[in-house]
C-alpha cells in the first residue's frame, strides 16, 4: 500500500516538467495510455470473456465508470489550475465524504468522532478556499472546485460500492465484478477530453510522461489496490492512503521547486489531523472488538 501512494503521488511533479501539453490535452493522453494499460492487464487476467462481460455490465458498473471518469478527469484539471498541495489536501477528505454519503444514502450510523473529523476537515477546506478567493493567485479558486469533484465523485462510487457488497451478502450471491468500471472511466475521462484538446500540441516528451503516469501513476496502482482490499482492512488502507498528500507535496517541492503556502500548511494540517484521529481511533476501536470476540 506504500508503493501504492507512492506511484499516485508523482502525478503533480511529473506534469511540473511539461512543455506544450495543457489542461484537458493532459488529462487525455493520460487517461488514454490508462486505458490501454488496463485494457492489457484486464484482459491478460480475465482473456476474452472481459469484453464480453463488459458489453453486458449492470447499470451499478456504468456509474462506477462514470465516477472513475470524473475523478481521472477532475484531478489533472485541477492539477493544472493550482498547487499540487491544494489538490492533494482537497482531495483527501474523500474518507470523511465517503462517511457522510453513507449515513445520507445508506443508513449508516456515524460515530461522533467522525462527524467531528468532517466538521475539522470541512474548516480547513474552508480556511483554504477562503484564503484563495481573497488572494492573487489566478485559477486557484477554481482548482480547489475542480479538486472538490474528485473526492464527490469518489464517495459516490465508494457508495455504490458498499450497496452492491451489503445487497451481495444479503442475498447470499458472489458480488458484482466492478473491476471493469475501472477501464470504462479510462475510456469515458479519453473521450470526453480528447475534442477539448484539439489541436493536440504535446510535444514527445510530454506524450512519454504522460504515457508514463498512466501506466505507473494509475493502471498499476489501481490493479493493485484492489487486490490489497482483500487483505487489508478499510481503516488501514485509508491510512495508509494519506501518505500521497504528504509524497505529492514532497514531490512537488524537491522536484519542481513548489513549496506550499502557510494556508495550505495550516488548512493541510486541520484535514491530516482529522483524517488520521479519526482512522487511528476507528482501527484501534475495531482491533479491541476483535480481541474481545
Amino acid at each position: 500500500m506504500v508503493l501504492v501512494t507512492l506511484m499516485w503521488s508523482i502525478a503533480g511533479v511529473v506534469t511540473r516538467h511539461l512543455d506544450s501539453a495543457r489542461s484537458f490535452e493532459v488529462t487525455f493522453w493520460r487517461s488514454a495510455f490508462n486505458a490501454l494499460a488496463l485494457a492489457i492487464g484486464l484482459g491478460w487476467m480475465r482473456g476474452a470473456g472481459l469484453w464480453r462481460g463488459l458489453l453486458r455490465s449492470p447499470w451499478t458498473v456504468w456509474v462506477s465508470g462514470l465516477c472513475w471518469s470524473v475523478m481521472y478527469t477532475a484531478f489533472m484539471v485541477a492539477i493544472m489550475l493550482t498547487t499540487v498541495a491544494n489538490v492533494l489536501i482537497t482531495m483527501s477528505i474523500a474518507p470523511l465524504v465517503t462517511a457522510l454519503f453513507a449515513r445520507l444514502f445508506l443508513g449508516h450510523r456515524l460515530p461522533a468522532r467522525t462527524w467531528l473529523a468532517i466538521a475539522v476537515a470541512g474548516a480547513g477546506i474552508a480556511w483554504m478556499f477562503g484564503a484563495e478567493a481573497s488572494g492573487s493567485q489566478p485559477g486557484a479558486v477554481a482548482g480547489t472546485l475542480v479538486a472538490l469533484c474528485v473526492p464527490l465523485a469518489g464517495a459516490v462510487n465508494w457508495t455504490v460500492l458498499q450497496h452492491i457488497s451489503h445487497s451481495a451478502q444479503a442475498s447470499g450471491e458472489a458480488p458484482q465484478d466492478m473491476l471493469p468500471a475501472v477501464l470504462i472511466g479510462a475510456v469515458l475521462s479519453a473521450l470526453v477530453t480528447l475534442p477539448l484538446s484539439w489541436p493536440l500540441q504535446a510535444s514527445l516528451h510530454d506524450v512519454s510522461l504522460l504515457a508514463m503516469l498512466g501506466v505507473v501513476q494509475l493502471a498499476i496502482p489501481c490493479l493493485l489496490v484492489v487486490t490489497l482490499t482483500r487483505v487489508l482492512p478499510g481503516p488501514e488502507i485509508a491510512l495508509l492512503a494519506l501518505l500521497e498528500v504528504v509524497f505529492g507535496v514532497a514531490w512537488a517541492w524537491l522536484g519542481a521547486g513548489e513549496q506550499p503556502g502557510p494556508t495550505a500548511l495550516s488548512g493541510g494540517a486541520l484535514v491530516l489531523g482529522a483524517l488520521v484521529a479519526n482512522e487511528l481511533v476507528g482501527l484501534r476501536r475495531n482491533r479491541s472488538l476483535g480481541l474481545q470476540g
